[in-house]
């Protein structure tokens, strides 16, 4: 498996699909965290949408990169749909893990205000984000999913609902930073649904790849 989230970590880095994502999340990270005096927990919320769209976005630029013949000489060292979905899962919570951290890093930094708490509240915002935004670009994928166009009005109509729908999955964590409500419920609400959330996509991809091909 290490090895697998290497290959596809070098496949991404070499493709340098991951840079208008990078980028805009950067960019995004400049502006939110620029005034110092700014309370911590709402910009989280803000970050933390963010890192869902970014996530979102490299796993289907991973998943994308290779075509049918390259995919079936990955699978056949994989051996198993499963372990090279999994494979790239890893590669994407890995490159949100360390977005997570320099953007927890960023706000200790430029923050006059920021506690331990909130570090911690805002790590697992984040990557409760990251989870469901692998969750949803699973099924929008070139796995599943031939054109590129129905890839992306699938990725972005989903995205859209679970970011402004009240469903409980990030949104009321979302909403519970960015207007300074307790988190706790909601926080907990998010790590569970969208570790649940992402082991469902996982399985059900997993299944229909394999009776597809």
């Amino acid at each position: 498996m290490l090895a697998l989230t290497r290959y596809y970590l070098a496949l991404l880095g070499h493709s340098q699909r991951y840079l208008p994502a990078l980028l805009a999340y950067l960019a995004l990270c400049v502006i939110l965290y620029a005034d110092p005096r700014s309370p911590s927990l709402p910009l989280f919320g803000v970050s933390a949408g963010g890192l869902l769209v970014v996530s979102c976005w490299l796993t289907l630029a991973l998943l994308d990169i290779e075509d049918p013949v390259q995919r079936l000489v990955t699978l056949s060292h994989a051996r198993q749909w499963r372990r090279m979905i999994t494979g790239a899962i890893c590669t994407v919570l890995a490159c949100s893990l360390v977005l997570t951290v320099i953007t927890e890093v960023w706000s200790a930094i430029r923050s006059l205000k920021v506690q331990p708490a909130a570090l911690g509240i805002g790590l697992l915002a984040h990557l409760a984000c990251a989870l469901t935004g692998v969750a949803i670009a699973l099924p929008c994928s070139r796995l599943l999913v031939n054109r590129i166009g129905w890839t992306v009005l699938a990725a972005v109509i989903t995205l859209v609902v679970v970011l402004l729908a009240k469903i409980p999955l990030v949104h009321p964590l979302l909403h519970a930073l960015t207007d300074d409500e307790p988190v706790t419920g909601p926080l907990v609400l998010a790590v569970v649904t969208s570790v649940v959330v992402l082991g469902a996509s996982f399985l059900a991809v997993s299944e229909l790849v394999r009776r597809r091909f």
